[in-house]
């Protein structure tokens, strides 16, 4: 719970650095903290909630969902390493020593990893965003238009991030509520989960293993379902399933040791793709300047949710062992609920001011407006030049 304090304190400094000075500077900046507290971060904290948004803004809309989910994949890989280390190093020390080496590395990160252009064109900063843009399509091998040195942000000039651009109209007001239960119903059941491998008189090591597994399983379902079905209804749906399972869990003898530890198992794949979808849902809910800000807001409660699981845990668990399981399964059922008053983002390109959240429809005429101007742009450089190669 003392650690979580820490999470909660540090997610939302971060979270206004990073909407302040940059998501480049913040990042680095939590990586090194991190590092030289020697703080092992054992589930999805703020460096991946910092750095998921920078490859939000970063990649291409039309990659944008695959690249954060196998992003993602890589603390699973954590996961299925972590008993491994624990396992042939006791003490906790040298496995502290040992998770917090690789930190140093990070530092070299500097070198390769650009500034948001979204969030230089939001400060203004239009030369440097059309530096990176341009480094970017020459990497791909792509060409930019003439147009890119009229990049602009017409909302640049008044954004500048406040805990009531969270609040101050309807819809954003709704989009806060909802997804700050749902980072907290995810850290709660999550942790919660976890830390029950330790009151069940198991092998620790066999069952910390195995639940790691079932992530795997979660990235791959939701690769499969967002572009297909889009994200609110899988997201409900990871919710509900995890409740459910949470409930028969519950309620399975104990002599039918692994028809309950794989029902377990279920709750437990439930409940990772619902961390993982929060994390990007999150961020195309939010415009561009309060986009980290945000982000770091509404998961503020995963971190109230982490200090709350371990209480809720083993102060339930006195009364009966299985009860938590309850506790757990109401609040996923409600999360799963809520999330279906979201609107859906499948194929919507990310928001950059409020009015594009609270009158989507006007975005939407924005886009098509543009789209067609580029069209004509396109067709008229296309009859002005006869010759194939310069088409």
């Amino acid at each position: 719970s003392t650690l979580n304090v820490g999470f909660l304190v540090g997610s939302i400094a971060i979270g206004y650095l990073a909407d302040r000075f940059g998501r480049k500077l913040s990042f680095l900046m939590s990586w090194q903290l991190s590092g030289e507290t020697r703080v092992f971060l054992c589930r999805r904290e703020k460096h991946q909630r910092d750095y998921f948004v920078s490859v939000t803004e970063i990649v291409g809309v039309e990659f944008r969902r695959t690249v954060g989910v196998v992003y993602q994949m890589f603390f699973s890989v954590g996961i299925l390493l972590l008993p491994l280390l624990a396992y042939f190093i006791t003490d906790w020390r040298w496995l502290q020593v040992a998770i917090t080496v690789p930190y140093i590395v990070f530092l070299s990160y500097y070198w390769f990893i650009p500034e948001s252009p979204r969030w230089l064109l939001s400060q203004n900063k239009r030369s440097k965003a059309v530096k990176i843009t341009r480094d970017m399509a020459k990497e791909n091998q792509r060409s930019l238009s003439k147009k890119i040195e009229t990049l602009s942000d017409d909302n640049a000039d008044s954004t500048t991030a406040s805990f009531m651009d969270l609040l101050r109209t309807p819809k954003m007001r709704k989009h806060t509520f909802i997804l700050s239960f749902n980072w907290f119903t995810s850290a709660v059941v999550y942790q919660g989960l976890i830390m029950r491998l330790g009151i069940l008189g198991g092998n620790v090591y066999i069952d910390f293993l195995i639940s790691g597994l079932v992530e795997f399983p979660a990235a791959f379902l939701i690769l499969f379902t967002i572009e297909r079905i889009g994200r609110r209804l899988p997201f409900a749906t990871a919710n509900i399933v995890a409740g459910v399972s949470c409930f028969v869990t519950a309620l399975i003898p104990d002599d039918l040791f692994w028809f309950k530890t794989v029902v377990a198992c279920v709750g437990r794949l439930g409940i990772t793709m619902t961390f993982e979808m929060v994390v990007f849902v999150n961020t195309e809910l939010y415009p561009t300047f309060v986009r980290n800000f945000g982000v770091s807001v509404c998961s503020t409660l995963c971190d109230v949710g982490g200090i709350v699981a371990p209480f809720l845990l083993y102060r339930l668990a006195v009364i009966w062992l299985e009860l938590p399981l309850i506790i757990f399964g109401i609040l996923a059922f409600l999360a799963g609920g809520l999330v279906l008053l979201l609107p859906e983002t499948k194929g919507v390109p990310l928001p950059d001011t409020i009015d594009d959240i609270e009158f989507p429809e006007r975005a939407k005429q924005k886009i098509e407006l543009r789209s067609r101007q580029l069209d004509n742009l396109l067709s008229n450089h296309v009859s002005s030049n006869k010759d194939p190669a310069n088409v």
